[in-house]
């Protein structure tokens, strides 16, 4: 087992501290804070007492973590990062308890953001260099700016258009397996004439289910996500009539993002995909088409949860 190691010139007064950490010179690391394995603190790193730093994380040069913090597995703080857990500080007031930031697994901070006290940076989530972090942020986003705005999500598999190439894989020509689930692309019926465009398309041969209900999705500000849950039995079927908006698809394993454009083209969900949508044009107008009524007990609205649920089954 590696031991731990401190530089002759870093103070460390935690006995809590996982084999194979290396904290370097300046580094000031309180009595009763909790670090984990093999982890690289950095110089001029300052970790208070309330703190929880799990295995493998690296935080790099002139970095604070406050009370109140916590820091799960495999996370990286770039330099300078700043961390508040006191949304209206006081000299010499204190609260009765500081607010709890909780920086989720696999999640990155780039140099110089600020995070501010009381949010959650979901699993595998970026933050730009010197953003600004008012709100919590969703799994797997990456968000840039002052105040951080959703820019994109993290991918395992390239972005895709709404072109339909088959190349044999589907189930018809016009279907398009995503290889996330069983979620695919669906090119649906479409007619033109001097009098104007028509796309329709039948549920059952075009639309693999009968629907129970729909809804609209309009007047969205460009900067937000909507969707960000999972359902456990209900199927959706997304048509951007008008405008343009992103789908973030992900199963629990690989993650894809598609931009739906066109009215002619129909993004099938499944159960248990986590969807969200963003990116909306001012003028977007999503149709969703739900197999079942609307039931709150269906929703899965936790990432962990879900993550869960995918491995249990």
């Amino acid at each position: 087992m590696s031991l731990v190691f401190i530089h002759p010139h870093a103070i460390c007064e935690s006995k809590a501290v996982g084999a194979g950490t290396r904290i370097w010179a300046f580094a000031h690391v309180l009595p009763n804070a909790r670090i984990g394995s093999d982890c690289n603190i950095c110089d001029g790193v300052f970790i208070e007492n309330d703190v929880i730093i799990g295995d493998r994380v690296t935080i790099k040069c002139g970095v604070q973590i406050w009370d109140g913090i916590s820091i799960e597995n495999d996370v990286f703080i770039g330099p300078n990062a700043t961390f508040t857990n006191d949304p209206f500080p006081r000299s010499k007031a204190y609260p009765e308890a500081f607010s709890r930031t909780v920086i989720r697994q696999g999640s990155s901070i780039g140099g110089n953001a600020t995070i501010l006290p009381g949010i959650e940076i979901g699993m595998g989530a970026m933050v730009g260099a010197g953003a600004v972090v008012t709100r919590s942020v969703p799994p797997n986003a990456i968000v840039v700016g002052n105040p951080a705005r959703i820019k994109g999500y993290v991918t395992d598999l390239p972005a895709r258009s709404t072109t339909i190439v088959n190349n044999g894989l589907g189930p018809t020509p016009d279907v398009t397996p995503l290889n996330v689930g069983r979620a695919s692309l669906h090119k649906l019926k479409i007619a033109k004439d001097m009098r104007g465009e028509l796309s329709v398309g039948e549920f059952g041969p075009d639309i693999p289910f009968k629907p129970e209900r729909y809804f609209l999705v309009y007047n969205v500000p460009s900067r937000e996500a909507r969707g960000e849950h999972a359902h456990k039995e209900c199927e959706q079927f997304l048509i951007c009539v008008r405008g343009s908006c992103g789908v973030l698809l992900d199963d629990g394993q690989s993650r894809v993002e598609i931009t739906l454009d066109r009215p002619e083209v129909g993004l099938y969900m499944p159960p248990m995909i986590w969807g969200t949508q963003y990116r909306y044009s001012p003028d977007a107008m999503l149709l969703v088409f739900a197999s079942h009524s609307y039931d709150p007990d269906d929703y899965i609205r936790s990432y962990d949860q879900f993550r869960s649920a995918v491995a249990q089954r």
